[in-house]
């Protein structure tokens, strides 16, 4: 009877992390289709194209490194903690994991935004050195506040195997991100008679709107959610009260791991967008020099990062499955999920990799038709999407085993080495930026199967 039963809820746990995977992996696909509207709306649009996302794409730089010290991270860790504290029966001590981790960065969002609201000017003018993104910093400076508590809110509905939620927020925040952001750029084209700068801004005014749609979804998908809650804390066993100055080092503890590589990945690409510019500037105009760096900003980049958001369904859901099945000490589900998620990964990345490079030109010039240079910098950048999609997938199941550091250390080698080189041209970055996804690839495999 005791292991009919064991073999019903394996069944059911492998049926739950493949429709947590699956939902996830819709979601995905679906944003970033959605992505490349808007993308490919603002790269043909008469007065943005490749100037305007030269300056969006340096904005964004900024933002994703104060985003990532404020909320990267935090849905790893605290998936990571509550499905530790649910797979034992500890609901209450789950739910008093969220509520602390979310007041905690609500306040530490608030003062994200406020740094980057008070400082755009600063930001722009003396690091960038492009005037023009200062108002796309300003835009974009409450978002980060909305995207650290509902980073809060998808970590805890990932531990309890909600991925749903996640997945439908995102999706949400994309549209209303794709729709808003071609309704808000037409509107200050006409007002500001197509002004490339004005223009940039109402393109990130409407990522800050999106970014609270997709919290408010979440907001009442947790009102829902109430009762169901409820039920499950009272039938809490094996609770042990933590103080809020313990769970906060807990959640910390693993999140600043995983921060730190997003820190290094946002610092290697803010390399990018002043040392790539600057360098371009000796040889060409600063419009010119700003249009070469919006190719591999706004358009290589949105086309290699498709497969990589298909597959970050995984590396989501394994976090999860694999911390509960630790607790559980069930190591066949950490093996067969994590060995499953690989081949999925290299099913995904291989084709994407060939295809992207054989074909860079005629898929630019089918894409882009009035912006379609860059098909040698696609071809380079193609060549980095199965060592990446194979890191991220191994990150995963890393982070999700209690393995933290190990993906830190690989990511850091790769900095290390990039930093050491001065770009001239954005081709060179992404020469380098292969060779460095091979060596985090490799550190990070290496590292797992000797674990």
């Amino acid at each position: 009877m005791t292991k009919v039963r064991s073999k019903q809820s394996e069944k059911t746990n492998k049926q739950g992390f493949l429709q947590g995977v699956i939902t996830l992996m819709f979601s995905q696909v679906l944003i970033k289709l959605l992505g490349m509207v808007y993308t490919l709306y603002l790269t043909n649009r008469e007065g943005f194209g490749d100037k305007g996302n030269g300056i969006v794409s340096s904005s964004y730089q900024i933002y994703a490194m104060l985003l990532t010290i404020s909320s990267i991270g935090v849905p790893n860790a605290i998936s990571k903690l509550v499905s530790e504290k649910v797979a034992i029966g500890d609901h209450r001590g789950a739910y008093r994991i969220f509520k602390v981790a979310f007041a905690t960065f609500a306040v530490i969002g608030l003062v994200g935004s406020l740094l980057l609201f008070l400082g755009a000017d600063v930001i722009a003018y003396s690091w960038l050195q492009i005037p023009e993104a200062e108002m796309t910093l300003v835009a974009l400076s409450p978002a980060i506040f909305f995207v650290a508590i509902a980073s809060v809110m998808r970590g805890y509905f990932n531990g309890r195997q909600e991925l749903k939620a996640t997945a439908r927020s995102q999706t949400l925040e994309q549209i209303f991100k794709t729709v808003l952001t071609i309704i808000i750029v037409e509107i200050v084209a006409i007002i500001s008679n197509v002004s490339t700068e004005w223009m940039a801004a109402g393109a990130t005014l409407a990522t800050t709107l999106a970014t609270f749609a997709g919290f408010g979804y979440l907001y009442m998908y947790y009102q829902t959610e109430k009762m169901e809650r409820a039920r499950e804390i009272k039938s809490t066993v094996n609770y042990k009260y933590e103080k809020v100055k313990s769970i906060i080092k807990k959640v910390l503890l693993v999140s600043t791991p995983i921060a730190l590589t997003a820190i290094m990945s946002s610092l290697n690409k803010n390399i990018d967008s002043f040392t790539v510019v600057r360098s371009l500037k000796q040889f060409m105009t600063e419009d010119e020099a700003l249009a070469q760096y919006g190719i591999l900003g706004g358009k290589v980049d949105m086309l290699t990062s498709l497969p990589l958001s298909i597959n970050v369904a995984f590396s989501t859901a394994l976090v999860p499955a694999i911390s509960a099945a630790k607790a559980r000490k069930d190591k066949k589900t950490i093996t067969e999920k994590t060995s499953f998620s690989l081949l999925i990964s290299m099913l995904i990345g291989l084709p994407c990799t060939v295809g992207m490079f054989i074909f860079a030109g005629p898929i630019l010039s089918l894409l882009f038709p009035n912006a379609s240079a860059g098909e040698a910098i696609l071809q380079i950048s193609s060549l980095t999407i199965i060592f990446t999609i194979l890191d991220q997938t191994i990150n995963g199941a890393l982070q999700g085993y209690g393995k933290l550091m190990v993906p830190t250390v690989a990511f850091g080698c790769r900095s290390t080495c990039k930093i050491g080189f001065k770009f001239s041209i954005s081709s060179k970055s992404s020469f380098w930026s292969l060779w460095s996804s091979v060596g985090i690839c490799s550190m990070s495999c290496c590292s797992f199967y000797n674990s």
